[in-house]
């Protein structure tokens, strides 16, 4: 396994939830982390946590969806960590509702941020991996992207594409030693999900935050001679 001490890692969507867990996991192993979003006060309090462990730390307030932000700050954050070995491609919007109830404005924003932020976010790390001569990008897309289900429909359909998008991604820059990892959880006790009516978070029966952070830690901690292009977890007996 190789360490991630001393490793430069983006998290998007860091200021809470899978992304909050999988910043302070990494940085706990050592990992210099950056994290974005849209809520700066969430940001603060995380980078604090996360400088609390004795790692640099630095965050970004940008939407994923807005290219010209995304590339500006992604260039900004690698600057302030000094490079960039890891992204994790977690930042994501949950709006559920049936197809009729939905608006197409809902529909689209959805779209929007789920497969073009994350498509935003890659290719703005990417110029950075390519130069490091190695890397990692996590795409965190859903179980919902293997299977929809009713009053998921546009949550569903961005997460499949953001499958698709992966692997293609993977299929094209695993021969420049970039591995991009798509991985499909399934429901976790987040804000997101609770808030949604998805889960009632119970930690004796269903997914934590902390859960996935473990499974993402891992799966990076591999020798790189080894890539896990698609990973699902699930809770055991929710």
């Amino acid at each position: 396994m190789q360490t991630l001490k001393g490793k430069k890692v983006i998290v998007t969507g860091g200021g809470r939830g899978l992304g909050k867990a999988v910043a302070l996991l990494l940085a706990a192993d050592g990992a210099d982390v950056a994290i974005t979003g849209r809520n700066e006060e969430h940001l603060k309090t995380v980078t604090s946590e996360i400088e609390a462990l004795g790692v640099n730390a630095a965050y970004a307030v940008f939407n994923v969806d807005d290219e010209a932000a995304v590339k500006t700050n992604i260039d900004k954050l690698v600057a302030q960590l000094g490079g960039l070995d890891i992204l994790i491609n977690n930042a994501g919007i949950g709006n559920m509702g049936s197809l009729t109830d939905m608006s197409s404005a809902d529909w689209k924003q959805v779209i929007q941020t789920n497969l073009f932020g994350a498509y935003h976010v890659a290719m703005a790390a990417y110029p950075h991996l390519l130069q490091n001569g190695q890397g990692d990008v996590v795409n965190v897309s859903s179980s919902a992207g293997l299977k929809g289900g009713a009053g998921m429909s546009a949550y569903a359909a961005s997460k499949s594409a953001l499958i698709s998008l992966s692997q293609s991604m993977m299929a094209e820059w695993r021969k420049q030693n970039i591995r991009v990892i798509t991985l499909t959880p399934s429901t976790i006790a987040s804000d997101m999900s609770i808030t949604a009516g998805l889960t009632n978070g119970d930690p004796e029966k269903v997914l934590q935050p902390e859960d996935f952070a473990e499974w993402v830690r891992d799966i990076l901690k591999m020798n790189r001679r080894a890539l896990i292009a698609n990973g699902s977890i699930f809770s055991t007996n929710p």
